[in-house]
Parts: structure tokens; C-alpha cells; sequence
């Protein structure tokens, strides 16, 4: 596993930061001047797409550079709001002072911050993995929970606590779209680049069940049509969230019906012949639990409610080898002496976080009775690295002159999604590919669903940037495209598997590497105003 981690980590590496480096070389940046400030211009209504940015261009009489003082934090009291000038005040002016100024980023201290955001990134994973995970289960557990609401709520969150605590600082703090270009970045990133790794690193053809992956896809599809209504005009009115939450609740539903709905199914498709049948499996009414979460491989989380009992020859890992793993991997020591890693290298490297996260977190695998405050010192790590998170990749988008937007389907979208990539693969190549794909689609559920729906429903009621005014505004028309780009992902992944004959092998992992450099690079595009104006340029400072 340690040499399919390293394969995995090193094939990421050139999908995404080689990818996207050589596009920022190639493509110019769109409405920028020769010193990398934004300068202001001026766009015909008629290009842009987004009514309110059409509105605001027309309302413009004449075209005035603002410029801010660098050394001076300037209030949105002071310069006024975005429909009085032809510029988006900087989000970095949201955040305390990293104490360098912006020539000095761009002189190369700005690679302090990658450095610093990569290590925050491995945080939050272990945060996640050994520590928030083992507490939602044992809270789950102590409740008594069925475990398919359990994983479709709780499990779902400590999943994309990350996520959900990075927009909720864009929708709260900066105002910005970095929370929303870091779920829909991330929503592709499961999408596409998990299968890909799946398919090209794993060393052998997986045969995925049908009804899992097509019951993910047709709710997932539903969600992400319901993100392109709601992103439409740049506005998410109170409503259009609470339809995103209401949504969630009507998952969970058809999810505890998950039983019911795999029967009827199954008797639908049966006359469709072969399409739907692995290779050498034989179908067998059965409640096998093989969609949890990678980085939850002991955590019993959905049920199928009908799968296929394959051979030996197809799936060379049997239940009853799992549930033995299951049961001798059961507790894990966090000791931070411990060296779990052979790399005496990487061990030295994780040891700062594994001890201050021991010193810190009770280990409630260890300590079951302080499950709960185990739950609220992980959520206040996580969302306090979040912040840090946040502010980092904005003052590295605001260095390099890359919006927020870009920066979250990008940089920020991979470093949250890359150790559940890192985990799937290693399932996969354990011969579980449907739980490795399977779960990549449904956490995304709840990313559009929760994590972008609630934190805007309370902003909307509670927060209104504007008395009255009971909506958030998007900085990006863009978004919308990236959205509609995130669909045609889900229906191309489908009919690749579908074609395919539900085997996940390399040409299923090729074809999701193209699309998924394919929509970086389209989206990015968009951003940055390649094709026609979406976002508004900075204002110098």
C-alpha cells in the first residue's frame, strides 16, 4: 500500500499543480497590466452574461481607477460597495496582516504559504481521519443510529467538515466565492480524478456494482442541477437555500428506503440483459456494507440493500477477510512516538502534528465516555485550520492575481480531496472499487446540499449583507459554467462506466484524467475572463 500511496501522490502532483502552472504560463492574464495589477476597463453590457454585472456595467457613466493605500486596511465603509465602483475590493484586506507586503510575496515568500497550506492540509486530514471519524462513529454508536443515517449525516460531515468550514469563511468573512469554487472543484476532483487514479494505479480491473453508482449519480445529478437554478443570476435567494437543505433531508429519506427502491430496480433493469452484470457474479439478495468511506474502512456506514456475490476470481478480498481486518484494525494508537511510517523522513515531518493533536484531542477509542468532547475539540481545529486555510490561499490567489473562485477549484479543492483520493485507490486495489467510487459521488451530495445550503440559508435569515435584502450575492457569474461543466463531469463518468460495462480499469481512469484537465483548464478560463467578462477585476492596492 505504501507504493501505491506514493503513485497515487506523485500522479495527483502532475494532474493538478503541473496542469495548472503550465495553463497560468500559457494563458495571459486577462485584464492585468504589465506590473500584475488589475487595471480597470470598461465591457460592453451586451458580452456579459450575468444580469447583475450587466446591470452594474451600465450603471457605470465613466470609468475611474480606484487605488488603495497598501500599508492602509481600507473598510468596505470607506471605498464604498461593488455597485459604486468598476473593482472588487481585495478579499485579503477581510484577513489580519501575514505580515509581508505584496512585493515581497511576489519576490518568492509567497512559497512560505504553499508550504504552510500543504502541512495545514495533512492537519486536517489526520484531524479527520484518526481522531473527528472514530468520534461521529462512537456518538453514532452510543445514539443508536442505523448506520445509513448515520452515514448520510454525521459521517457525511466529518468527511467535509473541511469544506463545509471553508465556505462558511467565504460566506461569512470574505464575501467571496472561495467556498463555492472549493466544492465544485472538489465535486469534480472526486468525480473525475478519484476514478482515474482508481483506474490507472490500482493494477487490475474492478468490477463495480451498478446500482450504488447509478443511485449516487441520478441524486447527485438532481443536486448539481438544483447548484446551476441557484447560481443562475448571481444571487441565492433565502428560499433556494432552504430548497438546498430541504433536498438533504429528502436524500436521507430515499436513503433509509435505499432497500426497497435497489428491489425495484433490480426487477426494472433485469430484462436489460447483461449490461448490468459484472463478470463471474451471480446476484444474490444480500446487505453487504461496501460504500463506506475510505478513510472509514472499519465503519459499517451504507447499505446496500442488494449487491452481487461475486467469486474469487473476480474480487480477490472476501467479507469474511474484511470483517477480520475490521476487527484487528478496530483501534489504532495515535501515540505520536509511534512510527507508523517506514520513512524515518515523513515520520519527522508528521511528528509536530501527530503530538499536538495528542496533547490536545482525548482519544475517545481509547476514552469512549469523552466521545463528546472529542466532537467539540475536533470541530474547533477544524475550523480554525479552516480559517487559516482560507487566508493562505487568498493571499496566494491575491500574489499571483488569480481570484478566489479559481484558486478553490483548484489549489484548494485538491488539497482537501487528495487523502480521500489517496484512500480509495488503496480500497480499490483491495478489490472494493464500489465503495471507493461510490462514496466519492455521495459525500458531494452533501457538500451542495449542506455544506454550500446551510451556511447560505443562515446567512440570507440572519446576516443579510443589506437590511432587508434576504440573499447572498456572487462576486462570479463563472460559477454558474463551472457548475454546468460539473454535470457534464457526472454524465460523462456514467456513460464511461456504463460503456464499459461497470469495469473501472485504465481506459475509464484515461478518460477521467483528460476531462478532469479539460474542465481546470475550462473553468479557470472562465475566471479569468478568457471568453467574456464574469468577474469584476481587483482593485489595486
Amino acid at each position: 500500500s505504501r507504493r501505491i500511496q506514493t503513485r497515487v501522490t506523485f500522479l495527483l502532483r502532475i494532474l493538478i499543480f503541473l496542469g495548472v502552472t503550465v495553463f497560468y504560463l500559457v494563458i495571459p492574464n486577462t485584464g492585468s497590466d504589465s506590473n500584475g495589477h488589475s487595471s480597470s476597463y470598461i465591457v460592453s453590457a451586451h458580452a456579459v452574461p450575468n444580469r447583475r454585472l450587466a446591470n452594474f456595467m451600465e450603471d457605470i457613466p465613466q470609468v475611474h481607477s480606484v487605488r488603495l493605500n497598501p500599508v492602509t486596511r481600507v473598510s468596505s465603509e470607506v471605498i464604498g460597495t461593488e455597485d459604486e465602483l468598476n473593482c472588487t475590493p481585495p478579499a485579503i484586506h477581510e484577513f489580519p496582516s501575514d505580515g509581508l507586503t505584496r512585493d515581497q510575496r511576489q519576490s518568492g515568500w509567497i512559497m512560505v504559504h504553499v508550504v504552510i497550506v500543504c502541512y495545514l492540509f495533512w492537519l486536517l486530514a489526520i484531524v479527520c481521519d484518526e481522531y473527528f471519524v472514530p468520534a461521529i462513529e462512537s456518538m453514532c454508536e452510543s445514539m443508536k443510529m442505523k448506520k445509513d443515517i448515520a452515514g448520510a449525516t454525521f459521517m457525511a460531515a466529518a468527511c467535509s467538515s473541511s469544506e463545509l468550514f471553508i465556505n462558511c469563511v467565504g460566506t461569512f468573512i470574505t464575501e467571496g466565492d472561495i467556498g463555492v469554487g472549493t466544492i465544485v472543484g472538489s465535486a469534480v476532483f472526486n468525480i473525475l480524478a478519484v476514478p482515474a487514479c482508481c483506474g490507472l494505479i490500482a493494477g487490475q480491473i474492478v468490477m463495480l456494482d451498478w446500482w450504488p453508482v447509478t443511485r449516487d449519480c441520478i441524486m447527485y445529478g438532481f443536486a448539481v442541477i438544483a447548484l446551476i437554478t441557484t447560481l443562475y443570476d448571481g444571487k441565492v435567494m433565502w428560499y433556494e437555500a432552504l430548497c438546498l437543505v430541504s433536498a438533504y433531508i429528502i436524500y436521507i429519506v430515499a436513503i433509509c428506503c435505499n432497500d426497497m427502491i435497489a428491489r425495484k430496480a433490480q426487477t426494472v433493469v433485469h430484462s436489460c440483459g447483461e449490461q448490468f452484470k459484472s463478470p463471474k457474479c451471480t446476484e444474490k439478495p444480500a446487505k453487504i456494507v461496501d460504500e463506506g468511506s475510505p478513510l472509514m474502512e472499519g465503519v459499517q456506514r451504507l447499505q446496500n440493500g442488494y449487491s452481487k456475490g461475486c467469486t474469487e476470481s473476480a474480487v480477490n478480498v472476501s467479507v469474511t477477510e474484511v470483517c477480520a481486518t475490521t476487527e484487528a484494525d478496530e483501534w489504532v494508537s495515535v501515540n505520536p512516538w509511534d512510527k507508523k511510517d517506514k520513512s524515518t523522513f515523513m515520520f519527522i515531518c508528521r511528528w509536530p502534528i501527530a503530538f499536538v493533536l495528542w496533547s490536545t484531542i482525548p482519544d475517545c477509542r481509547r476514552f469512549p465516555r469523552l466521545r463528546f468532547l472529542t466532537f467539540t475539540t475536533c470541530v474547533m481545529w477544524i475550523g480554525a485550520m479552516s480559517y487559516v486555510v482560507a487566508f493562505l490561499i487568498t493571499a496566494i490567489g491575491d500574489t499571483l492575481n488569480v481570484p478566489d473562485s479559481v484558486m478553490g477549484l483548484t489549489f484548494l479543492a485538491a488539497g482537501t480531496s487528495v487523502p480521500e483520493a489517496v484512500s480509495s485507490v488503496i480500497v480499490a486495489n483491495k478489490g472494493h472499487g464500489t465503495m471507493g467510487i461510490s462514496n466519492s459521488i455521495g459525500s458531494n451530495t452533501f457538500d451542495i446540499m449542506l455544506c454550500l445550503g446551510l451556511p447560505w440559508l443562515i446567512k440570507s435569515l440572519l446576516f443579510p449583507t443589506t437590511p432587508g435584502d434576504n440573499w447572498v450575492s456572487l462576486k462570479s457569474s463563472g460559477m454558474t459554467y463551472s457548475a454546468t461543466l460539473l454535470l457534464t463531469a457526472l454524465v460523462g463518468l456514467y456513460v464511461s462506466l456504463f460503456m464499459n460495462k461497470f469495469k473501472l480499469d485504465w481506459k475509464v481512469g484515461a478518460t477521467c484524467s483528460f476531462f478532469y484537465v479539460f474542465f481546470l483548464i475550462v473553468s479557470s478560463m472562465f475566471e479569468l475572463n478568457f471568453f467574456f467578462p464574469v468577474n469584476l477585476p481587483t482593485c489595486d492596492h
